[in-house]
């Protein structure tokens, strides 16, 4: 029995049926599902609560949206990242988001965070060239459980944040482990360690 190939939608029609749920992103117009587990949850939530505490401390104009999506012009793929840091100023120039939480402009970004999961080759393949592209000017991926390729983490592999810092048009990646301090630009104050962001996945499992 032939197997007909998935029906591919647009990023519209996306949004429409399923820009609501958590569950999905889009890319090359095939839906995508997401498996976050429990400790996946506690690591984006950790971040998320480290990041917002630097943005206040600094009162930046900057805010993490609990559910938005990035959508890539010119394509049909739709991204919903773990973590994404805004700037409200330039949110008046986002043709979506009167109507909708969703992010068409690189300059509206100010980092993202991905926390990697079993479809670990999007968070370093595609998104990077997708995130570079798009002019986001900082990504981390979170490897808190070490799954990612050998030739992304190193060997023996082992639990790693890649901090991807834009450089004109590609990244330039720092690799954290163990008790490193993240080094990072839009938040070069920053006092976390890769080992904090791990016992945040693990403290489910204790």
């Amino acid at each position: 029995m032939v197997q007909s190939p998935p029906k591919l939608i647009t990023v519209d029609e996306f949004i429409t049926n399923y820009g609501d749920s958590d569950r999905y992103e889009l890319i090359d117009g095939e839906l995508t599902e997401m498996e976050p587990t429990g400790p996946h949850e506690q690591v984006s939530g950790f971040l998320g609560r480290k990041l917002n505490v630097e943005i206040d401390r600094l009162d930046l104009p900057y805010f993490i949206p609990p559910r938005c999506l990035i959508k890539l012009l010119g394509t049909a793929t739709a991204f919903r990242p773990d973590v994404l840091v805004l700037d409200e100023t330039k949110l008046i120039d986002e043709p979506l988001w009167q109507q909708e939480p969703v992010i068409t402009s690189g300059s509206s970004i100010k980092l993202i965070a991905e926390v990697v999961s079993s479809n670990w080759q999007n968070d370093y393949a595609r998104k990077v060239e997708d995130y570079a592209l798009l002019g986001v000017p900082e990504y981390w991926i979170v490897d808190y459980l070490g799954v990612g390729g050998r030739e992304y983490i190193g060997k023996p592999k082992q639990p790693t944040v890649t901090i991807c810092t834009l450089q004109e048009d590609e990244y330039r990646k720092h690799l954290f482990q163990k008790s490193d301090r993240l080094i990072s630009s839009m938040f070069p104050d920053l006092q976390l360690t890769a080992q904090q962001i791990f016992a945040a996945g693990r403290s489910a499992a204790v």
